[in-house]
């Protein structure tokens, strides 16, 4: 779940709808020949199902012993290590080559985590299973995995700056991002000169502390859902 504050109040958003931002965003990105990539579609499949594992955490949610609810980063790593394997999983069955992306992202994002020992079993699970993807997929498919997956990577990069409010600079595969306000500048223009819509569903209640994970469960079940807009363009 990402939680965002704003003002008294916190806004709850799953992380497949960030997900689905992500992939909006990348459907309309021009630059790295995406476009006319043989491949797209799965790319664009696969940043849209990459945070399918989180699911189930989204729905039983997760505070802490004082009562304040957790983020996606905030959660033990024990939600994190069971999460990819659950989400490569479910996804092989759609598409070997598109499971193998998402365990690819699972071990980029917590590459700075490698040297853990309490992080050194889930490398090894999903090195093992995005290996035994790669082995199901075709040739071609298989040596394009370091090329294909920077676009996975960008969209989430990108649909998290806006769902989260951050406000710092950027840099990221051949780009730089910043968000000003509702606005999120790109450099280089990857949308040859579109103005692109953003917009992710959000669940707003009290920022406070609650009871448990139950308590907060019944908050987000009786609260308002809102959308968040704004745009994306090049500069």
């Amino acid at each position: 779940m990402i939680i965002r504050a704003a003002t008294d109040r916190l806004l709850f958003i799953t992380q497949p709808d960030h997900a689905a931002l992500a992939a909006a965003i990348m459907a309309y990105w021009r630059l790295g020949g995406l476009p006319h990539h043989p491949r797209r579609d799965t790319i664009l499949a696969a940043t849209r199902l990459h945070d399918d594992g989180w699911r189930e955490e989204d729905a039983e949610l997760h505070v802490n012993e004082r009562g304040e609810p957790l983020d996606f980063i905030a959660v033990p790593a024990a939600v994190k290590h069971r999460i990819w394997p659950r989400a490569t999983e479910r996804l092989a069955a759609t598409s070997p080559y598109l499971a193998a992306l998402v365990a690819q992202h699972a071990l980029t994002v917590h590459a700075p985590l490698r040297q853990n020992p309490e992080w050194q079993r889930f490398f090894t699970t999903m090195e093992r299973m995005r290996d035994a993807l790669l082995g199901r997929c075709t040739t071609e498919e298989a040596s394009a995995l370091q090329d294909d997956y920077p676009f996975l990577r960008t969209g989430d990069q990108l649909s998290l700056i806006f769902c989260n409010g951050w406000t710092a600079p950027l840099s990221g595969v051949g780009y730089r991002a910043i968000l000003n306000g509702i606005t999120l500048e790109i450099t280089p223009d990857p949308f040859d000169g579109r103005r692109v819509p953003l917009k992710v569903p959000a669940r707003s209640i009290p920022q406070q502390t609650y009871a448990s994970a139950a308590d907060l469960r019944g908050a987000l079940a009786d609260a308002a859902v809102l959308q968040l807009e704004g745009e994306a363009f090049g500069t």
